[in-house]
């Protein structure tokens, strides 16, 4: 098992790079955001002239068997057919990851379906879905631990290509009924404020889904301070892969882009293992699935993007990656006052 050991950027270089955001040819703050992630980013990587490389999206797919009580509009068929999708280059991830030139992986964690050998698909299968967390956990501890052990493998191959920043993405039918339960337990918040209507439940199959998920959060009665515990009961395949490669991407000091609804519940559990990871991540929209503001205030962090997404795939992280570009190439390439030869505010 992978010993996740995730550290505090060293500070020293702060204080320089502020300096240098400050003396760029502008007004003090007025690249906003932008001068956020460009210290962030100098810091994560010990530079003042960091460098993004190969940028990879990982996006995990995986079957769930909470579907099997009704939480979804959507068979359970269709998490296997959207990955066939993502290989055949036609899903919305395809087009932005192809257009900002990031490198795009899929895995296989736990899709319920035998995928043919395919060179662009990762075969991390720990098995075919999980079981249904009303009942029973949705994986033993062993195969949430295998889950982590095989992201982090994943991880270090993309590392050992030349990738410095990763976004994460997902595929799973029924994962934002995992995602609420993860909330409710992480966040200490009741599932009403977590449940939303995922891929697209009219007010009927909202109040289902809300009733399954809360006798299922009743029935394991976990309390938020074994995340652990919390992920084996309640999460994907797709879920736990996330929070494996989320933890060596960031023990190995790498940028992460975090995503929407289903991203962030693996970073919950995540920052409940590390806290520390929460210095490398960059949160890119807020999704409009119902929760998800919740889950940034519960972590006191700003998204850049509220463009009113909830697709998943990794799609936002994708669409705010040129924002994260822009403020590490601002950060190295705009003049200086000084370069410039233009006068400072008196």
């Amino acid at each position: 098992m992978s010993t996740f050991n995730i550290s505090l950027p060293n500070q020293s270089l702060k204080s320089a790079l502020v300096d240098k955001i400050n003396h760029k040819t502008k007004p003090l703050g007025a690249l906003g955001m932008l001068e956020t992630v460009a210290l962030q980013i100098g810091l994560i990587q010990q530079t003042l002239t960091p460098q993004l490389c190969e940028p990879t999206m990982l996006v995990f797919a995986g079957d769930h068997g909470i579907v099997e009580s009704g939480v979804s509009p959507f068979p359970q068929a269709v998490t296997a057919q959207m990955v066939l999708n993502f290989l055949q280059g036609g899903a919305a991830i395809n087009v932005f990851t192809k257009q900002n030139n990031m490198r795009l992986r899929v895995v296989d964690s736990g899709v319920n379906h035998t995928f043919a050998a395919n060179t662009d698909l990762i075969d991390g299968k720990i098995a075919f879905g999980t079981r249904n967390f009303l009942n029973e956990s949705a994986m033993t501890a062993s195969q949430c631990a295998t889950a982590l052990e095989r992201a982090a493998q994943i991880v270090d191959v993309q590392i050992t290509q030349g990738c410095n920043v990763f976004g994460f993405g997902e595929m799973g039918i029924g994962n934002t009924s995992s995602a609420s339960c993860l909330m409710s337990v992480l966040c200490s918040l009741p599932i009403e404020q977590c449940v939303g209507r995922g891929t697209g439940l009219d007010n009927a199959g909202l109040t289902k889904k809300s009733d399954i998920l809360a006798q299922a959060l009743a029935h394991h009665a976990l309390s938020a301070d074994d995340a652990m515990q919390a992920l084996a009961t309640f999460g994907g395949f797709e879920i736990a892969m996330m929070v494996g490669a989320m933890l060596q991407a960031a023990s190995k000091q790498c940028t992460l882009l975090i995503d929407g609804f289903i991203t962030t519940a693996a970073l919950l559990v995540a920052a409940k293992l590390q806290p520390n990871i929460l210095h490398y991540c960059v949160f890119t929209h807020c999704s409009d699935e119902s929760g998800h503001k919740k889950m940034l205030d519960f972590l006191q962090v700003k998204p850049l993007l509220n463009i009113d997404l909830r697709l998943g795939e990794g799609t936002g992280a994708a669409l705010a990656y040129p924002l994260v570009l822009a403020a590490v190439n601002f950060l190295n390439t705009m003049a200086s006052f000084e370069s410039a030869s233009v006068s400072q505010k008196l």
